[in-house]
């Protein structure tokens, strides 16, 4: 008697579009632009933003392709597996991180705050979380993590528009 069995999976789908190979200047520029926000900030911070801004995202191939990349980068399987929970787990998490994963969410969702964008409400990204992200980071690496998320949330619409398909990436691929 045995006691493996086999799972049979459903079939992986195919990509819509290989947009990279139809828009390479696109992709070219999208590759420099990742490169310059990554300048000045902690590698395992980076990628632990990269797959929070693709877990509200739901870009399956970024997903796969950060927490490869965070696993790499000496990251652990827990604060991977709870960042879609994070805040009922910020024990795992440092206040630095907290603050950087808040203004991921309030970044990439971008429906906090009042319709009064430049009022006392603070407009999308509320006051309160860009004034605890402030307090975290000196303004120079403040800015390169708010280039960093709005490049990962552009590299997720990719992604999920062109229903790129994960499983094949192998960590360090694109770095």
């Amino acid at each position: 008697m045995t006691t493996e069995e086999t799972v049979a999976y459903t079939p992986e789908h195919p990509p819509r579009l290989a947009w990279a190979q139809h828009a390479p200047e696109v992709y070219k520029a999208m590759l420099r632009l990742d490169t310059a926000a990554r300048r000045g900030l902690d590698p395992r911070l980076l990628e632990l933003v990269k797959i929070r801004a693709s877990q509200l995202n739901h870009c399956a191939f970024c997903l796969d392709m950060h927490s490869k990349d965070a696993l790499a980068a000496g990251e652990s399987v827990e604060r991977i597996i709870q960042l879609g929970a994070w805040e009922e787990s910020r024990h795992f998490y440092t206040e630095k991180e907290v603050a950087a994963l808040e203004l991921t969410d309030a970044v990439t969702v971008l429906t906090g705050g009042t319709s009064q964008a430049f009022g006392s409400g603070g407009g999308f990204v509320p006051d309160e979380v860009y004034e605890r992200a402030a307090k975290h980071f000196e303004e120079a690496e403040l800015a390169q993590l708010i280039a960093a998320i709005t490049v990962i949330n552009a590299w997720n619409r990719f992604g999920v528009t062109c229903r790129m398909v994960p499983g094949h990436y192998e960590a360090g691929q694109h770095q």
